[in-house]
């Protein structure tokens, strides 16, 4: 029989639809010696006196996620800092896909790790794996949203307002497919404006190259062709010369032929042997047969070349045509053939610049048509979610003592017709914190305070889709209090059933609303601080949420008020 466990409120059935920070460890980090910290699920509160190092754990998780690394963070005498967060991602398929895509998936459990060094050296792991700042913080997208006491800043900006529209509409998918679209449409328009813009030129480089490839074709110059001639022309030009001398060297080998056999002879008839005198018979022998070799290639050199005064001149005109050709492109003659081969590539290529216009005009056709469809597809649902990002927030904003507020999401169609990566409406975020004032961007109407409490009010209306597996809150409360401060913590309390929530806190009307309460303490001597993070329970989280009342001394009149609010929030 199925039986569902309630913990503090929320079900464990409602519980398992999100992962999960589990655990982390941090060494040597600031003023952190040695820590390890379990986390659990619902929404868990980060206490402290001032100073004390609230915030140290979420810098340290940071690191994990690819923040830049400052070797001045490492503790005095230390010489590296080392910080392990630990991720149950049995129910965060995303992450997990992104895992087993980089084969880094090993179960489900994902381990973020991050060594810094004193002098500056930083390496990053995912299980086990070194890995890349840039892939720590998409994983780290994946795995848990941070939101500092700064957040309502970014909010200001437009690109941030779309994507944080497109991520309640769960259509992050379809805006990154239109932004796709709109910048291959660019891409193809820029390509095609400098095909087309300068088309005339290009007619013009056309016509001149057809005309140089056929002259080359016309010249038909062989591979080898002119080493030939040039050679052949020094033969022809200097045959009678070379006739001469070679007929006299003839006439020499002649003579010294019949002095070499006449010698030999005279050595066999020589009365005696001996070593030496064979050797000498032995090298006038082979000096004979030399000379008969040496006289035959002579004579059959006297055969090969003619006195021809007519191929001389072909020669000579071919090697001068070549030449002419040569000084006219103003290169060397050996050059001639890759100078052909070059223009005839250049060519082809502006020849199928035409095909490719044609090609052009088909693919940015195709995209335009996938890039409206797409469009107006994320047109519609945008409209739907502001639609229901106005109203929730409005509901929101009306219980942080900010009824007078009205809040819109201007979806303003664009002009230009083109495809634009952002879609087909430019998003902003407006606001009126006075009756009958015209709406305006965040930027001209909200005060800090107000800012800080619109900031908190989308941010737990998009949060509620349940995008993001866990999600913390670094005193996001800053510049509230009292009924509104109250308000706030139960706003907190009532996202942990939907995502796990860290919330660094300084107010005791937000942290009564834990589920769990975590007390950051500092001690220090004349050498050197400690940073020290403890689990509270009973009467030690009463005193705390009483310190964080106000005074100095507790009184059983503030412990009684921090009682009585933690049972409020036990009982809500």
């Amino acid at each position: 029989m199925f039986m569902r466990r309630r913990i503090c409120g929320i079900t464990d059935q409602t519980l398992q639809r999100f992962a999960m920070l589990t655990h982390i460890h941090i060494s040597q980090y600031t003023i952190v010696d040695t820590l390890d910290m379990e986390f659990h699920r619902g929404m868990t509160v980060i206490t402290g006196e001032t100073g004390a190092g609230k915030s140290i754990m979420l810098d340290a998780l940071g690191l994990c996620l690819g923040d830049r690394a400052d070797p001045k963070a490492v503790r005095t005498g230390s010489e590296r800092a080392e910080v392990t967060a630990t991720f149950d991602i049995a129910d965060n398929t995303a992450a997990a896909s992104w895992l087993r895509t980089r084969d880094l998936y090993r179960n489900d459990e994902c381990l973020l790790r991050r060594v810094v060094t004193s002098e500056g050296r930083s390496r990053a792991y995912i299980n086990g794996s070194a890995s890349t700042l840039q892939d720590c913080a998409e994983l780290g997208e994946l795995l848990i949203d941070i939101h500092s006491q700064h957040a309502h800043q970014s909010l200001l900006r437009k690109p941030v307002q779309r994507a944080l529209l497109d991520a309640f509409a769960g259509q992050q998918a379809l805006a990154r497919k239109v932004e796709q679209a709109a910048s291959d449409w660019l891409r193809g328009q820029r390509e095609l404006a400098l095909l087309t813009g300068s088309r005339d030129e290009q007619t013009a480089r056309a016509q001149l190259l057809a005309y140089q490839v056929d002259e080359l074709d016309q010249l038909g110059l062989r591979s080898g062709e002119l080493e030939d001639l040039e050679r052949e022309q020094s033969l022809l030009a200097n045959a009678e010369d070379i006739l001469q001398g070679a007929h006299q060297a003839l006439e020499i080998c002649d003579e010294q032929a019949d002095g070499t056999r006449h010698a030999l002879q005279l050595m066999r008839s020589t009365r005696g042997s001996s070593t030496i005198a064979d050797n000498a018979r032995g090298l006038l022998d082979s000096a004979a047969i030399q000379l008969d070799e040496a006289r035959s290639e002579i004579q059959r050199y006297i055969d090969s070349v003619e006195i021809d005064p007519q191929r001389l001149s072909e020669v000579e005109k071919r090697l001068e045509q070549l030449h002419d050709v040569a000084r006219k492109h103003r290169i060397k003659p050996p050059q001639l053939l890759d100078l052909h081969a070059g223009l005839q590539e250049e060519l082809g290529g502006l020849t199928q610049g035409g095909q490719r216009i044609e090609e052009l005009q088909v693919e940015l056709e195709a995209l335009v048509q996938s890039y409206r469809k797409d469009a107006a597809k994320l047109s519609v649902q945008r409209s739907k979610a502001a639609a229901s990002l106005v109203s929730k927030a409005a509901e929101i904003l009306h219980t942080l003592a900010m009824a007078d507020c009205r809040f819109e999401v201007a979806l303003t169609p664009r002009e230009a017709a083109a495809p634009h990566p952002h879609g087909a409406e430019d998003i902003e975020f407006l606001i009126s914190t006075n009756p009958g004032a015209a709406p305006q961007p965040l930027g001209k109407i909200a005060s800090g305070g107000e800012l800080s409490r619109i900031s908190l009010a989308i941010q737990v209306v998009t949060a509620s889709g349940g995008t993001l597996p866990s999600m913390v809150f670094d005193e996001v409360d800053v510049g509230i209090g009292g009924a509104v401060a109250e308000v706030v913590g139960r706003l907190l309390r009532g996202l942990a059933q939907e995502t796990q929530v860290l919330c660094v806190t300084h107010l005791a009307q937000v942290a009564s609303q834990g589920h769990r309460h975590l007390q950051v303490s500092k001690t220090s001597d004349k050498t050197a601080a400690w940073a020290r993070m403890a689990a509270l329970n009973g009467d030690e989280r009463a005193q705390e949420v009483a310190r964080m009342l106000g005074g100095v001394k507790l009184t059983e009149q503030s412990l009684a008020h921090a009682r009585e609010m933690l049972r409020d929030a036990e009982d809500a």
